[in-house]
């Protein structure tokens, strides 16, 4: 059984001192992976033959010379070494062959491979004299047992202290007591004692079309002049994966992108098996019941819903596209609108959807047009009801019909804050969001004051936030209460509402509606899952997708030690919270 302690993982000290005995190969061994782990030069060295025969094989062929190498250790450390499956295997009383497997992550990105080292005994100790490494991209995360934390499950029974996860191929393949899930012979060992594993979370409600700032909603404030929105949207279109590793960071392994341009339909291909990207699921373009002007010259993020027609072939098409759902915008124009009209298309839609098999999503913050969603078959309402409190006949539809509610609490905070031109940065951990995010939004301030607004829009868009806030939350206590399934979802990419960082707020406010912890983990797990319609994620049952988040503190106590996560796991490949941040 090959065993990595957590610390090691962490890279915050050695599993063994750099500067251990060397008496046999094995200690020599330990010790020249700790001085990697502690960063010490010195130590490093000390393990080599300082000889102009010391050899050094990698992809690109043969190097000979202590010199070049010594000089070349000035280079830097990894962020992070893991290094597993060390063996040692004498060769004669003088010579030993060694060998690991390595995960190493530095500023190039992450890399996996087998290293080796032929160690000599010497009068000083066992020193090395061949050692080469060399990458093997296409390995699949070796197995792994983590053994010894809490494991809280909120989709199954109480939680469980001491216990252990098995992680192969992917997938969870057994999580329970030590006498229930023995650990293989081939499986690595990490120790988690003293830690909490929770599901990895899931936000069932993100926008990749939109930057998590103003520029990518020139509606919030416009700075079109200094960030032309087509090439906003084209960056976003070319590198989406900017926001993949602020997802993984902040214990985001799943979301769901319920409305975006069409390109955020091929998002779900590229992410399904990924190791280094939160599992993707899309709607693609949104119906709007508003012509709304936000689109593109050459493609569409909104599409008028301006006859039953346009309606059901609009449906028809993101079937063929391979969309995951179909996404209502439903809202009531500035004019006494036509409801009779309105409601006919959104049931136009949601029976169309019925027909060719997906799901039906909508955006419904008025009581009246939350009603007639869930009439018209949504399955889930990605926002709260903000016009009132919801009433008897709003919860005995909803749980007639099944309907999940993610009350998206938060991201109105964020239109607040832009319209104060004030960022509160202290709310989302900075060290998770990409650094040209980081920037403007932490410029919001100076970038935008030509455009400032005077103190009395402020003052009201402050009262507006705070009593849609106060009346969200009096309806998510009322809806969970009624059994009404309750899902995570942030809106993330709407502006200060920063893709993956936001989560932690989102989590709070969830609680501070009256949740328990252990209801607010299941919304964002379990149910999560169910409203994004991944069946094998968001538990930690045995055959569930290895998708899974280790922290230093007990969410049940409080749901803000989420925020205190130690490792990460994506489909079995375990991160360092440290190497996931952005420096």
């Amino acid at each position: 059984m090959h065993r990595c302690t957590l610390v090691s993982l962490l890279v915050t000290a050695a599993p063994l001192s750099p500067l251990v005995a060397q008496n046999t190969p094995l200690e020599a061994f330990r010790g020249n992976i700790a001085a990697i782990h502690a960063r010490d030069r010195a130590a490093y060295l000390s393990h080599y033959l300082h000889t102009p025969a010391l050899a050094r094989v990698g992809p690109d062929g043969l190097r000979q010379g202590y010199e070049d190498f010594a000089n070349g250790r000035d280079a830097g450390w990894p962020d992070t070494l893991v290094a597993t499956h060390l063996r040692i295997v004498p060769l004669s009383p003088d010579v030993a062959y060694g060998v690991y497997r390595y995960r190493v992550v530095d500023s190039s990105g992450s890399a996996r491979g087998v290293s080796e080292r032929v160690f000599l005994r010497t009068p000083a100790g066992w020193k090395v004299a061949v050692t080469t490494a060399f990458p093997t991209p296409s390995i699949a995360p070796p197995p792994t047992a983590l053994l010894g934390a809490t494991l809280v499950d909120p989709a199954a029974a109480g939680p469980l202290r001491d216990a252990v996860v098995v992680l192969r191929d992917g997938r969870i393949a057994c999580a329970g007591s030590r006498a229930a899930c023995p650990v293989p012979a081939d499986a690595d060992s990490v120790n988690a004692a003293g830690k909490w594993i929770i599901p990895g979370l899931i936000d069932t409600h993100v926008h990749f079309s939109q930057t998590g700032w103003v520029d990518g909603r020139p509606d919030a404030l416009d700075l079109r002049d200094r960030y032309p929105y087509e090439q906003v949207e084209a960056e976003l279109h070319a590198r989406p994966d900017r926001f993949y590793r602020s997802y993984l960071c902040s214990g985001v392994t799943s979301v769901f992108d319920v409305g975006g341009y069409p390109w955020t339909l091929e998002l779900q291909q590229g992410t399904a098996r990924s190791t280094t990207a939160p599992r993707v699921v899309a709607a693609g373009p949104l119906l709007s019941t508003i012509d709304f002007w936000l689109n593109l010259p050459d493609q569409r993020q909104f599409i008028y819903m301006a006859d039953e027609a346009t309606v059901r072939a609009a449906v028809r098409a993101h079937k063929a596209w391979g969309a995951a759902a179909i996404k209502v915008w439903y809202i009531m124009p500035p004019q006494p609108p036509d409801t009779a009209r309105m409601s006919a298309l959104v049931h136009a839609a949601g029976d169309e959807a019925r027909k060719v098999g997906l799901p039906l999503i909508v955006h419904a913050t008025g009581l009246w047009e939350a009603k007639d969603a869930v009439r018209a078959g949504a399955r889930v309402l990605v926002h709260s009801v903000w016009s009132g409190p919801v009433d008897e006949e709003f919860l005995t539809l909803a749980q007639r019909r099944g309907t999940i509610y993610v009350p998206t609490l938060t991201v109105p905070d964020g239109y607040r804050q832009v319209a104060a031109r004030r960022f509160d940065g202290d709310l989302q951990p900075l060290a998770c969001v990409d650094p040209a995010t980081r920037s403007k939004a932490l410029a919001t301030d100076t970038v935008a004051r030509a455009q400032r607004l005077s103190s009395a829009v402020v003052t009201e868009r402050a009262s507006r936030t705070a009593r849609n806030l106060a009346q969200g939350l009096a309806n998510l206590k009322r809806v969970h209460d009624a059994a009404i399934p309750v899902a995570l979802g942030t809106d993330a990419g709407n502006p200060l509402t920063l893709h993956g960082a936001s989560v932690f707020m989102e989590l709070e406010a969830m609680q501070s509606a009256g949740l328990t912890p252990a209801d607010v983990l299941l919304a964002a797990t379990r149910t999560a899952g169910l409203a994004s319609g991944l069946d094998s994620t968001g538990t930690l049952a045995a055959g569930s997708v290895a998708d899974l988040v280790v922290l230093d503190a007990d969410p049940l106590a409080d749901i803000r030690n989420v925020r205190r996560i130690a490792l990460v796991v994506r489909r079995g490949e375990i991160y360092t919270r440290r190497e996931l941040e952005y420096r």
